[in-house]
Parts: C-alpha cells; sequence; structure tokens
C-alpha cells in the first residue's frame, strides 16, 4: 500500500510516494508559489503526477499553521496567506478524492515515532530547532493534537517573563531562546564580547553576519566561542524539556533540525540542562534523548502514513 505525502514549507513543497514502511520511492520538490491560489495548484498538479505513476491508497498534505480539530481547515498559516482555509475541501474537490490535512511538525513527528527516533515507543516528544521551535506530541501510541486541534505548539510556551518578542505576538517564547536562529543571536553576542568571540568576530567581519552553517562549522572545530553558543541555547532547551518531562512524561525525546545535525555537540548540553531541571531527578524514570533520523522528509513520510492510517 502507497500513500502520497505533500510537505508544505515556506520556500519549498516537498511530495512523495511513501510505501507503508516509509521508504521514499519516488520524490518531487518545487518552489512554494506566493499566491495561495498558485499554491494549491502546485499541489494538486504533485498530487497528480505521482498517481499517475503509481497506485495510490491516500493522499496527505502537511503544511505549518493551526489546523482544525477536524483536520479541514488551515486556521491560520504565519507563512501564507491564509486565514480560515477550506484546503482539504478545496484539494478534494480537485483531485476527487479524500485528503488528509495535518500540521507540519505534527506530521514530522509522527514520521519520526513510527520510521525514526521515536519507533518501538509509546510516548514520545519532538522537537525541531529550525528557524523557530516545532513539536509534536504522541501519547499512548497516538498523535496528540488538543482540544482545537492546534495542541503541542511547544515553541511557544513562555519560557522567560518579559522575554524577546516573538512572531506569535508574545514575548519570551521557547523558541527565542532555542532555535536556530536564537544560535545565531548568541553567536554574535559572544562576537561583540570579544575574548573567546575573536572567531565569531572574524566570520561577521569577512560576512556581514554570521550564518548558523558558520556558527556549526566552528563548534565542530572546537572553537569555544560557538561552544559556547550552542550551551547557551542547548541549556535553554534542555530546561524546557524538564518541564515537558513533567508534564508529559515522555519515554524519549526526538530533537530534530537544522541544529540537531550537531549531533553529541547539542545532546549532551541538553540532558545536562534535563537533568538539574527535572522534578525529582535522580528518584523518577527520565527519558532517552535521540537526534532525529528522517532528516527533511519527515513531515512528507508523516503525513503519508497518517493519511493511509485516517483513510
Amino acid at each position: 500500500m502507497r500513500n502520497v505525502g505533500i510537505d508544505i514549507g515556506g520556500t519549498k513543497i516537498a511530495g512523495g510516494v511513501v510505501d507503508e514502511d516509509g521508504t521514499i520511492v519516488e520524490k518531487l520538490r518545487v518552489d512554494t508559489p506566493i499566491d495561495p491560489a498558485a499554491l494549491v495548484d502546485a499541489v494538486v498538479d504533485m498530487a497528480d503526477h505521482l498517481r499517475r505513476a503509481h497506485e495510490i491508497h491516500a493522499i496527505g498534505v502537511a503544511a505549518a499553521g493551526f489546523i482544525s480539530r477536524d483536520r479541514s481547515t488551515v486556521i491560520y498559516a504565519p507563512n501564507i496567506d491564509w486565514r480560515d482555509e477550506p484546503l482539504r475541501a478545496r484539494l478534494e474537490q480537485r483531485l476527487d478524492a479524500s485528503v488528509t490535512i495535518e500540521n507540519d511538525a505534527n506530521a514530522a513527528g509522527w514520521g519520526e515515532y513510527r520510521f525514526g527516533a521515536g519507533r518501538g515507543v509509546r510516548d514520545m516528544v519532538m522537537l525541531t530547532m529550525g528557524t523557530g521551535v516545532g513539536g509534536a506530541v504522541v501519547t499512548d501510541g497516538e498523535l496528540f493534537r488538543g482540544g482545537h486541534g492546534i495542541g503541542a505548539e511547544l515553541g511557544h510556551m513562555r519560557f522567560v517573563r518579559g522575554g524577546h518578542p516573538c512572531g506569535c505576538g508574545q514575548n519570551g517564547c521557547l523558541e527565542q531562546y532555542a532555535s536556530g536562529r536564537a544560535l545565531q543571536r548568541e553567536a554574535n553576542a559572544i562576537a561583540d564580547e570579544g575574548g573567546i568571540g575573536a572567531a565569531l568576530a572574524a566570520v561577521r567581519e569577512e560576512r556581514g553576519a554570521i550564518p548558523g552553517p558558520a556558527v556549526s562549522r566552528l563548534v565542530l572545530a572546537g572553537d569555544p566561542g560557538a561552544v559556547e553558543a550552542l550551551r547557551r541555547v542547548a541549556t535553554a532547551l534542555g530546561e524546557a524539556c524538564g518541564g515537558f518531562q513533567a508534564v508529559l512524561d515522555p519515554e524519549v525525546f526526538v530533537i530534530g533540525g537544522g541544529v540537531a545535525q550537531l549531533g553529541a555537540d547539542l545532546l549532551e548540553p541538553v540532558k545536562l540542562a534535563y537533568e538539574t531541571s527535572l522534578p525529582g531527578y535522580g528518584e523518577r524514570p527520565v527519558a532517552e534523548f535521540a537526534i532525529a533520523r528522517l532528516g527533511n522528509d519527515a513531515g512528507l513520510i508523516g503525513v503519508a502514513d497518517l493519511a493511509g492510517k485516517e483513510r
């Protein structure tokens, strides 16, 4: 049984045909159109292309935004001009087939739960460290969506009262302290301080900014300034995970996104901060930490599997 999974991102739409074991047998990628109508056209064209070449059981589409509880409407999508967009109905009318709609972070988390770093457990939390912080929660083998369908927005837990302003309209959200963007901000702050920030300052002088990949390269090279920037961000994430453990009690935290490519260099300070922040540490079971395995394909794999499951 094969399903189509399509993951709508801010800059690209990735789609693929996925086997029931999570293997992608064909994959496509196109730029995301700015115009919402053209975006729907692009999704329809991609789905049509994939099902012409394969016998397809179900179609799933993931998008960044708040998805209604009945998984039919995009209530709000920050990177697309969608407000109360009846996306499922539009796609089903055009494709003459049932379509499953899901939040992109939920889809990626489900992909990791079924076929990646969360495979074999019943309770999992996934956090993605990219431009922001995405979240997904699986409890007792089911994807948690909440009473209105928009639960598990873990990156928007208020982490610091009166903290950095966030794009969601609030201040102090976790994603302002534990994301790739936060890593760049900390790297710039350390560069301003001089001392251990000399290499970071040199990158900024040469390029006019300190890009995330440059920070990662310096971390892997053992540069003390870059390592300190990562420690600050990882500590924020680990402290938040201590709180998530108290509420959700997952067996494993799966860390994904661009920053997760740093592997053990990231996980070691995350786990240290988690242990020092966990209520009752030393007297209770603790979670494992793992780096996500499916990379950028997690969303399309996850939403394809959800589509087959819900068909």
